[in-house]
C-alpha cells in the first residue's frame, strides 16, 4: 500500500468520522468507494472486501458514536427492541449473500438502490419536510419490526449498515434529522456486528493478487486500520461539540451525499 492510498484512507476516515455523527453512517456509503478503490488490484472482488470491510469499520464507528450520544436521545428507541435481533438476523443472512454472489453484482446492487432512495427522498413527502413538522406536535412513531430483516439483508450485503434506510424511514415517523441520524448509530451496530463476524469468518478471495492485500476473511484489515486512526477523533470531537445545522440543511445535505457516492460509485465500475 503507497503512500497516497495511506493518505487517502486517512482522509476518507476522518469524513466518515464527520459522517457518522452528522448523517448516521457509520462509514459504510463512504467507505465502499474508497476501499473499491484501494483495492483495485483485486478486480472484480475489490467491492466484496469493500462491503466487508466497510462493517468492521461502522462497528467500531457506530459503537463510539452510540457510547456517547446522550441517553435522552437514545430513549426515542423505547419499544424497538424486537426490531434489533431482526435487524442482526437480517444482517447475518446478507453477508453471507454477499460473499456468495457474483464479484460484480454487489457494485451495481450500490448504485442502484443508492439511485432509488435519492429518488425516493426527493419524490416522496416526509423526508425534506418530516410529518411531525408538518403536523405540529406529531409524537414521533416506532419503526416497525417487520423492516428488521429487510433493512438488515440489504444493508450487508451493500455493506452500508442501514442508515440510508433507518434515516429516512424515521423522518417519515416524525423525528428531526438530529435525532433520526443520532439513532442510525445503534441500529447500525444491530446489522454491523453480526456481518462483520461473517466476512472476518469466511473465505477470502483466491488468487495472487490478495496477497497484496491485508485480508482476515474478506476484510482488508489494513485499510480499516486507517479508515478507523481517521474516522475515531473526530467523532469524540463531534460528539463533544455537535455542530448546529438547520433541519432542512440538514436533510438537504443527506442527499447531496448520497449523490456524491453514487456518482463515484458509478465512474469506479466504469474504470
Amino acid at each position: 500500500m503507497d503512500v497516497a492510498t495511506v493518505v487517502g484512507l486517512l482522509g476518507i476516515g476522518l469524513l466518515t468520522g464527520v459522517t457518522t455523527v452528522v448523517f448516521g453512517f457509520g462509514g459504510g456509503f463512504v467507505t465502499v468507494p474508497v476501499v473499491v478503490w484501494a483495492d483495485s488490484a483485486l478486480g472484480a472482488d475489490a467491492v466484496r472486501v469493500a462491503t466487508a470491510t466497510s462493517a468492521l469499520v461502522m462497528v467500531v464507528n457506530a459503537g463510539l458514536a452510540t457510547a456517547v450520544t446522550p441517553r435522552r436521545t437514545l430513549a426515542a428507541l423505547r419499544g424497538s427492541g424486537p426490531l434489533v435481533p431482526l435487524l442482526a438476523a437480517g444482517a447475518a443472512a446478507g453477508a453471507l449473500a454477499a460473499g456468495a454472489a457474483p464479484a460484480g453484482l454487489a457494485h451495481w446492487a450500490f448504485v442502484g438502490y443508492t439511485t432509488l432512495t435519492i429518488a425516493d427522498v426527493l419524490l416522496r413527502p416526509g423526508f425534506l419536510r418530516p410529518r411531525g413538522e408538518a403536523a405540529g406536535a406529531a409524537v414521533p412513531r416506532p419503526l416497525p419490526v417487520a423492516l428488521g430483516v429487510p433493512i438488515g439483508g440489504v444493508a450487508a450485503f451493500l455493506g452500508v449498515g442501514g442508515s440510508v434506510m433507518t434515516v429516512p424511514a424515521m423522518r417519515r415517523a416524525g423525528h428531526p434529522m438530529r435525532v433520526a441520524t443520532a439513532l442510525a448509530n445503534p441500529l447500525t451496530l444491530a446489522v454491523a456486528v453480526p456481518a462483520a463476524a461473517v466476512c472476518l469468518t469466511g473465505a477470502g478471495v483466491p488468487g495472487p493478487a490478495s496477497a497484496q492485500v491485508s485480508l482476515v476473511g474478506l476484510v482488508d484489515v489494513r485499510a480499516a486500520v486507517f479508515l478507523l486512526a481517521g474516522a475515531l477523533p473526530v467523532i469524540a470531537v463531534l460528539r463533544r461539540h455537535p455542530l448546529r445545522v438547520p433541519d432542512r440543511v440538514h436533510a438537504v445535505a443527506y442527499v447531496a451525499l448520497l449523490a456524491v457516492v453514487t456518482g463515484v460509485m458509478i465512474a469506479l465500475g466504469d474504470s
